[in-house]
């Protein structure tokens, strides 16, 4: 059993803010005892102990005793925290302003989601025609009572009478999808079960399209699922005679299969996949009864996808012989590459096109910001849509026949705002702005450019108070990902919005492993190049401190799922860079996440222990749970995970917790919040989010010393 000692200050400590770091007492916490087992498992002849590997046993009574416990001491050190519940008030005030999403009409009537500001889950409302009553339609925070239960996909037959939706319940990747009269409202059929990692795609007004892997044995929240499979629902039949379309084949399994119909009702488009990135592409004509699948592409060795049709022309976006994207047209009578023309031809930055209104939209990241061009079918440009200001753009999708679309604009201090664009005219207005009591005027986000370990040179943005006195002492989170081609982007967030209001700076760089800059910067953080990603992330600090926005000691760094085990990596790395790590849900053993769930679709990034010898060894070398050592202070750690997150299951974080309650030395704390009724995090039910943000950023401001808020801090006042 270790015993955690507790660093707490007295006298003037309590009033001044600048140097809480100076008169110390100590007070003792007690960590749950965690038993150890003599599993060990054998790598290329290297013996490899796994001393808690009974905690990956979810339905275990005595991994529940050890979650309860574990919440007891984490829960009993944040209620102490002075500040935690001022700082839940000011998230819910903030949080606590209008949101609603852009109109689409499906049908007779026009749809938009609406939240009044504290909801747990946004809630859907329609009208029909310009002059219609708003009412509402669909209610999800109906589901359940606490709000874990939340809505996923929506999608609408072609004539817009049905609507079939999913639900996810206690935050899982398990979905159930039910199906709606739209006029009455009413649930019609049987609900659909054991749905997983699927869109819901109508085929005209007769059924549906979605995906699922079979059950697995044992837990299905922790055991493994790797042969996805394609279903059409038929309306008014019942599942078990649903028909299966792809994924039958035992000898060649695919882990995520995605099945979606042309706008036009022609063409069933498949994209199966073994991992996250690269993917087969396959189609079938849908107005012959007797057709064959057709194979575009039979292998995995791009990212490929059909934007839209006309007619037997399709239109491919594909990162095949053009790492940045390009877009092609094709003829569906004969669509091998080798046939492909270039409509809109590869650049020097990331395309991700969209459609609406009889035109396309190249989409284009910058160095991470946004810029929009807008083409014609047959390749012409029409011209480079005006945004509101530098930031991320989105939306720019609807039906070929609307003449109006709508974008959402953002930025890390501007709220999402909504915009009606004019296709023909290029002409864009206002459509709604939130009445949030934020002023941005008050902050500005400036991009940097730091070098890395190897010289590679990378964007940082960083957002704080106008003003800033760079004396470096300024609370300072550092966010990053830097995995699976995700490329993070300007946008608002009202938990960053309360982190600076205290005067705390926000500084987010653009990692290799991430989509910024084409598949070269992804390939470049994958598998033997990972510690590019964890050199990338430690460089940012190091510039934050060299240009004395902070130091280490006011210095957290944080991230969520393969952002979690960039965290878990750097801390056990660099132990000395950060005060505080906060890895969230995060990939933290190496060496088994490929064995639970869908983890072995994560390989393309990582990697496998099974691969070679080398690919074990370099993964065992910066395996977070691998690489905890003895005697070694960290910084005060909080690792936050859920119950029922399914993706990256929660052992991975109870054994880096056990691991660092046992080896731990020095003052600073390591604690584990487990939420229940949780999972990875989409649908997390507001009042939820709120808790979670409060605990994080009173735990982080605690261990950098204060004792009062920020804000409320004379040294820290304007």
């Amino acid at each position: 059993m270790k015993i955690l000692v507790i660093v707490f200050f007295t006298g003037i400590s309590l009033v001044s803010c600048k140097n809480p770091l100076n008169e110390k007492t100590a007070n003792l916490v007690t960590y749950p005892e965690t038993k150890t087992v003599d599993t060990v498992d054998t790598y290329f002849g290297v013996e490899v102990k796994d001393p808690y590997r009974w905690l990956e046993d979810d339905r275990s009574t005595e991994t529940e005793a050890w979650v309860k416990s574990q919440n007891v001491v984490t829960h009993g050190y944040l209620e102490k925290i002075p500040f935690r519940t001022e700082l839940k008030e000011r998230l819910k005030s903030l949080w606590n302003y209008e949101r609603i999403s852009a109109p689409f009409t499906e049908g007779d009537y026009t749809y938009f989601s609406k939240n009044t500001g504290l909801q747990n889950q946004s809630v859907y409302y329609r009208k029909k025609g310009e002059d219609g009553d708003t009412e509402l339609f669909l209610d999800p925070n109906t589901f359940s009572e606490d709000g874990t239960t939340s809505l996923g996909a929506m999608s609408f037959s072609d004539n817009g009478k049905l609507m079939s939706y999913s639900i996810s319940e206690g935050g899982s990747d398990w979905r159930k999808i039910v199906v709606m009269d739209v006029e009455t409202k009413t649930l019609i059929e049987d609900t659909l079960v054991d749905v997983k990692f699927s869109s819901i795609s109508w085929y005209k007004n007769e059924g549906f399209y979605y995906s699922s892997y079979d059950k697995p044995e044992g837990s299905e929240l922790s055991a493994k699922t790797d042969q996805h499979k394609v279903y059409y629902h038929k309306l008014g039949t019942t599942q078990v005679q649903d028909q299966l379309i792809y994924g039958s084949t035992p000898e060649e399994k695919h882990r995520y299969i995605y099945a979606g119909v042309t706008e036009d009702n022609r063409y069933l488009v498949i994209t199966p996949r073994n991992s996250t990135t690269g993917n087969k592409l396959i189609i079938k004509d849908l107005t012959d009864p007797q057709s064959e699948f057709v194979s575009i592409l039979d292998d995995t060795e791009s990212d490929s996808y059909i934007l839209d049709t006309r007619g037997s022309t399709l239109f491919i976006v594909t990162n095949l012989n053009a790492p940045n994207k390009r877009v092609v047209s094709v003829d569906a009578s004969d669509p091998g590459p080798e046939n492909w023309t270039d409509l809109i031809s590869e650049t020097e930055n990331v395309l991700t096109p969209s459609t609406g209104g009889g035109y396309i939209y190249a989409h284009y990241m910058v160095d991470a910001k946004s810029q929009v061009k807008q083409y014609s079918y047959d390749g012409t440009f029409v011209r480079e849509i005006e945004l509101p200001g530098i930031g991320t753009a989105s939306g720019f999708g609807g039906k070929k026949e609307e003449k109006t679309d709508y974008f959402y604009f953002t930025n890390y201090i501007t709220p999402t705002s909504i915009f009606k664009f004019n296709v023909d005219t290029g002409e864009s207005v206002s459509h709604w702005k939130p009445g949030i009591a934020f002023n941005s005027d008050e902050y500005e986000s400036n991009q940097v450019f730091y070098t890395s370990k190897d010289g590679t040179k990378v964007p940082m943005m960083i957002t704080h108070k106008k003003g800033l006195d760079r004396n470096g002492k300024n609370p300072t989170i550092l966010y990053g990902y830097g995995g699976f081609n995700i490329s993070l982007t300007p946008n608002f967030s009202i938990g960053n919005a309360v982190w600076m209001e205290q005067g705390g700076i926000l500084a987010i760089p653009n990692l290799r492993g991430g989509g910024e800059y084409g598949k070269s910067w992804h390939t470049a953080g994958t598998k033997m190049q990972k510690q590019n990603v964890f050199d990338d992330f430690i460089a940012a600090g190091e510039y934050l401190i060299e240009n004395q926005y902070t130091s280490s000691d006011y210095l957290a760094i944080r991230g969520g799922s393969n952002g979690g085990l960039l965290v878990g990596a750097v801390m056990t790395q660099r132990p000395d860079l950060a005060r505080v790590a906060l890895p969230a849900v995060g990939v933290l053993d190496m060496l088994r996440y490929h064995t639970f769930t869908a983890g072995a679709g994560w390989a393309y990034d990582y990697g496998t222990a099974e691969d070679s010898k080398e690919m074990f060894e370099y993964l065992k070398g910066y395996s977070p749970v691998h690489n905890v050592k003895e005697g070694v202070e960290y910084p005060a750690t909080l690792i936050t995970t859920g119950d029922h997150d399914d993706r990256v299951v929660p052992a991975h974080s109870f054994k880096f917790a056990a691991e660092l309650q046992d080896k731990q030395s020095g003052a600073h704390p390591t604690l584990i919040r487990i939420e229940t009724d949780a999972g990875h995090g989409a649908g997390t039910p507001v009042s939820k989010t709120i808790e979670q943000y409060a605990d994080i950023y009173g735990f982080t401001l605690y261990n950098m010393g204060f004792r009062i808020l920020p804000s409320k801090a004379d040294d820290f006042k304007d």
